[in-house]
């Protein structure tokens, strides 16, 4: 059990939007990862705690893109539907903190950073998706901006349980305490 601190600690939840809830997705499907997602958020409110709601946009015409080369880029296709940058339906309500971010990442070229430290937190619980990408980024990046960061296993997925294992076999406990969503308590 992991013991948090209601005050000091914000719930991080990347990608919950309806572009990417359409993925197809291992070793969860994304619609048990929004559920624990809102499970999660849900919990987080009662307690008082500060829940922060992460999507990405890289515009209509794939301008606010990352742009550098690589040999397997992210497609930039047009054919995405309006909606595709939105939150899940219900997912964020109010006093809940919205980043949008252009890259993988929720820290670089957001204001995420300083919504937290202007809140006093220290400890970041995230989950979200892709494993692998959004959610390694962000949680790599919380821990070279010095958070305390846990990441809850069964609030995160990504395109194959192979990527999602190796995230949470090799990296992740070298820089974050890895949960379960029923392992975590407000002490």
């Amino acid at each position: 059990m992991i013991s948090l601190a209601s005050k000091t600690t914000a719930l991080v939840l990347i990608d919950l939007q309806k572009g990417i809830l359409s993925m197809d997705t291992a070793p969860y499907p994304t619609a048990q990862v929004l559920d624990t997602g809102r499970g999660l958020a849900g919990w987080f409110r009662a307690a008082g705690a500060t829940v922060v709601l992460v999507n990405v946009d890289f515009g209509p015409d794939f301008a606010d893109a990352p742009t550098g080369l690589a040999d397997a880029a992210m497609p930039r296709s047009a054919d995405r539907p309006d909606d595709w940058s939105e939150l899940a339906d219900d997912l964020l309500e109010p006093g809940d903190l919205r980043v949008t971010k252009h890259q993988w990442g929720a820290f670089h070229g957001t204001d995420l950073d300083v919504k937290l430290r202007r809140r006093g937190i220290d400890t970041i619980v995230l989950g979200g998706i892709a494993t692998n990408f959004g959610v390694e980024s962000t949680l790599r990046a919380g821990w070279e901006h010095g958070y305390n960061m846990i990441v809850v296993e069964d609030a995160c997925t990504t395109v194959s349980q192979e990527m999602h294992d190796m995230a949470f076999d090799k990296v992740f406990p070298r820089i974050a305490r890895v949960a379960r969503a029923g392992d975590l308590n407000f002490g």
